[in-house]
């Protein structure tokens, strides 16, 4: 993170969030470690985050390939090719599961049979194909939730992290001020520290939330590509699936 890396280059901004920690008191200590950790989780979920979906994009981009390079609707699933069941594939497989279910004995063979050069054509009628539309949105909508996994929890973050530090200076001033009236005076060099030390919560949660939603923002536009590759593909099949399978009552 910059900011940080500014801290660590001039040695005296460090200095002096070192030294208005080692006067805080126990309530400003437990708030800073609290946001020290919420970094460390943050962190984790952005690298995570990232690998997953730059995985997931790789996997979509090597099955549409393959999806738009075959046949009919069922090229792919009877071909049986072993792939990594993740979004796309996923939304595929389960989709053609559900669709190869509905088609008795007969009517399986008939679509094997079009894959061996046969010309027996076999039908669904509406509400076949319309359940099996309902399957293809549910597994998208499961692939959805799965992908976006993770960024409840790096929101959190970046919303309570500088709320928290606000916390931690408003108490710390009031102890400050508290602590002047008890000594009876206005000194600035009595209070200064105090001060210092309650601005150190803020100081660190703005540290945490604002790296942290720079990349919740970058994390969310890759996630609402992903949704969108989903939900265009889901339509892209049941249309297929519509247009191959429909019966005379469609």
């Amino acid at each position: 993170m910059p900011g940080l890396g500014f801290f660590v280059t001039t040695g005296l901004p460090m200095a002096s969030l070192a030294n208005a920690f080692a006067i805080s008191n126990m309530m400003g200590k437990a708030i800073v470690l609290i946001q020290v950790a919420s970094s460390i989780i943050a962190a984790a979920i952005v690298i995570g985050k990232n690998k997953e979906l730059a995985s997931i994009a790789a996997s979509n981009k090597r099955f549409l390939r393959e999806f738009l390079g075959g046949g009919d609707v069922l090229a792919l699933y009877l071909a049986r090719k072993k792939m990594a069941m993740m979004a796309l594939a996923l939304i595929y497989d389960r989709t053609c599961e559900r669709l190869v279910k509905f088609l008795d004995p007969d009517m399986r063979r008939a679509v094997i049979g079009r894959h061996q050069g046969g010309q027996e054509r076999a039908a669904l009628s509406a509400s076949e194909i319309e359940l099996v539309r309902s399957t293809c949105e549910h597994v998208v909508m499961e692939e959805e939730i799965r992908v976006e996994y993770g960024m409840g929890l790096l929101a959190t973050v970046v919303t309570v992290s500088p709320m928290l530090g606000l916390l931690g200076t408003v108490w710390g001033v009031l102890n400050a001020f508290a602590s002047m009236g008890a000594q009876n005076t206005v000194q600035l060099s009595s209070i200064a520290p105090s001060i210092s030390a309650a601005l150190l919560t803020t100081v660190t949660g703005l540290l945490v939330a604002i790296p942290s939603a720079i990349f919740y923002n970058s994390l969310a536009g890759k996630i609402r590509q992903i949704n969108n590759d989903m939900e265009g593909f889901a339509d892209e099949i049941t249309g297929r699936i519509t247009c191959e399978f429909k019966g005379g009552d469609y």
